[in-house]
């Protein structure tokens, strides 16, 4: 009996069509042949019943589904007494919660869908877990009996004594100016509106939102929209701050000073909670970790609390010592590419681009003259505002420079920062209208489709996807089309970790293989090294006025000393500002002299590479 109760029967309701199919999950059940109701399926039923309790695991079901709903997972018999919450029948469920500690910051980390949205809003009093009793929720006595005997027990007796007060940084900030209603839509008045803790004049200037004050929410940018929300809850007073991706969009410059800004919130009766993909940052941001892993959309299982090192390489490492349980076949690993400078400047290109200046209002982009060849991946870096898409513009041949010179004809592909999805469809409509040579080629499936993970999403509507979902599908379509340039305009946003890893992979293999360039824009410090053949160092002052460096080798262009966000004076800074931390872990060892050289004593990024 213990084992029918670790099964787990998930139905997604986006997938199943009753009335579109011939019911071939209810036909080949051998348990209903026998005349048992495991799958029940009636006229009007929008999705399809499954028993938990009857299902034996034969795993006939999820093959014979045509529309791939129907997911049967044995799970370990002990996650069984530890069942946090589901939703419904044949739904998702979570396992376990992660422990906030006051004073401290707990970091949590995963794929997506994995369950971290729905742990904080548990944790955030905005949802009450049911402990899987989903049919009859149980009381706060029986909830906190659940938990008694761990730090959870005292943080929920407060939540319900002391009425705590919390706050949530939403993950996709660019729903917040639908949601902001009233007349006061401007960033000062609401900041003002807002200003519980007097700091608005702080949060302004640290987090750089001093040209924008006077602007309406909706004539945000991404990078501005998500500055604006993380001083939007610091001006706040809360007893409990969550934290969804707050470096999205945001430059390396700018995440540094979101983590600092986050890390100030801290007090001895103050909890911090941020969820986040971006590895480095991670490490600044938390004290200690919680590790989710399991299978998106269908159960997450939280570990307990380690320390940020140990953490960190448990996740990349797919291996979790303390319950001896592999949750991914193999280790997550970033190889960079071991060019010098020497041998990268030695490489005959085959286009140039003279130097060229660009007005653009009151903002002046300089260019020095560059070169780049096939089979080349060039990274930009450089804070918001420096022009680094008016650069690809030029290319293009959309924007023409000020002086008249003139570039080489080159058809460009191009991805945008800001996806919105305007297309009446499905996923595979859409493929077929904008790329369909591509999308039936075998080896753009193999070398693109698949690592993605393009079918799970394939038949669904465009307009239903998720920020990462949408994201993945914009990778799909940029490298469908043929072009000689592809621009791929911050890959990473709204990807997990492990997503982050195969989109890098798949950039380098598809350029490569193809003999095309690619210019990419990326402020995850991790991904950009590892796509980087070389970089371009964007200098000056946002909006102001910038200059673009030549393409030059990855070693002599990420510790260029600049004013740019990836200058040496930040790192230093970034090293003095929390406790250099060291590792002896496997990981470590990949890259770690090459990470040496570039940062000298930043530690923060060798165990991750």
């Amino acid at each position: 009996m213990s084992e029918k109760l670790t099964r787990i029967a998930i139905v997604s309701s986006d997938k199943c069509k009753p009335k579109k199919c011939r019911q071939e999950c209810k036909k080949s059940c051998p348990v209903v042949r026998t005349g048992k109701l495991c799958i029940e399926v009636q006229a009007d039923s929008k999705i399809a019943w499954i028993s938990e309790t009857l299902c034996i695991g034969c795993g006939i079901c999820p093959k014979k589904c045509p529309f791939g709903a129907i997911h049967i997972i044995n799970l370990p018999t002990n996650l069984e007494k530890e069942v946090t919450h589901r939703y419904s029948a044949n739904s998702f469920k979570l396992h376990r919660l992660p422990s906030p500690r006051p004073g401290q910051v707990l970091g949590l980390v995963g794929t997506n869908g994995i369950g971290k949205s729905t742990a904080l809003k548990i944790l955030a009093g905005k949802l009450k877990p049911n402990l899987g009793r989903f049919e009859s929720p149980p009381d706060w006595e029986d909830i906190l009996k659940h938990f008694r005997g761990s730090e959870l027990q005292n943080y929920f007796t407060k939540v319900l004594e002391d009425n705590l007060k919390a706050i949530i940084k939403p993950q996709y900030v660019d729903h917040i100016p639908r949601a902001i209603t009233g007349p006061v839509k401007m960033v000062s008045e609401l900041l003002e509106a807002r200003n519980e803790r007097n700091v608005k004049a702080e949060m302004i200037d640290i987090l750089d939102l001093k040209d924008v004050q006077q602007r309406e929410v909706g004539q945000l940018s991404g990078g501005e929209l998500q500055r604006f929300a993380i001083a939007l809850v610091c001006v706040q007073k809360a007893d409990v701050y969550m934290f969804d991706e707050p470096s999205s969009y945001l430059d390396v410059k700018q995440r540094l000073n979101a983590a600092r800004t986050i890390r100030s919130l801290l007090d001895p009766t103050t909890y911090v909670i941020c969820v986040e993909h971006d590895l480095s940052v991670l490490d600044y941001l938390s004290d200690f970790v919680c590790v989710l892993y399991g299978m998106p959309s269908i159960y997450g299982v939280v570990t307990l609390p380690f320390s940020v090192r140990e953490g960190i390489n448990i996740f990349l490492d797919g291996h979790v010592p303390t319950e001896n349980l592999r949750f991914r076949e193999e280790s997550l690993q970033f190889r960079i590419a071991d060019v010098t400078d020497e041998l990268a400047n030695d490489k005959s290109r085959r286009f140039q681009y003279p130097s060229m200046s660009k007005t653009l209002g009151d903002f002046k982009l300089n260019i020095h003259a560059g070169e780049f060849t096939d089979s080349e991946i060039v990274v930009m870096l450089g804070q918001n505002g420096t022009g680094k898409t008016t650069f690809i513009k030029m290319l293009a041949g959309v924007l023409k420079p000020d002086e008249g010179q003139q570039v080489p004809q080159l058809h460009v592909s191009m991805k945008p920062q800001k996806i919105a999805p305007k297309f009446q469809g499905t996923v595979r409509m859409l493929f077929f209208k904008k790329i369909k040579a591509s999308f039936l080629h075998p080896q753009f499936q193999t070398d693109v489709c698949k690592p993605l993970a393009i079918d799970n999403i394939i038949d669904q509507e465009v307009q239903n996807l998720s920020g990462g979902e949408l994201q993945r599908v914009a990778i799909v379509l940029a490298l469908g089309l043929p072009a000689d340039i592809y621009l791929i305009d911050e890959p990473s946003a709204y990807l997990d970790s492990e997503q982050r890893i195969l989109a890098a992979k798949v950039i380098k293999r598809f350029i490569l293989h193809s003999k095309k360039t690619a210019f990419v824009v990326e402020h995850d410090f991790i991904m950009a090294t590892y796509l980087a053949d070389r970089v371009v160092v964007y200098e000056g002052k946002p909006s102001v006025e910038a200059t673009a460096t030549a393409p030059q080798g990855l070693l002599s262009g990420v510790t260029q000393p600049t004013s740019g966000p990836v200058s040496t004076s930040l790192a230093v800074r970034w090293t003095r500002s929390r406790r250099v931390r060291t590792t002896t872990s496997s990981l470590t060892a990949i890259n770690g002299m090459v990470w040496a050289c570039i940062w000298g004593s930043l530690s923060i990024f060798r165990y991750i590479l």
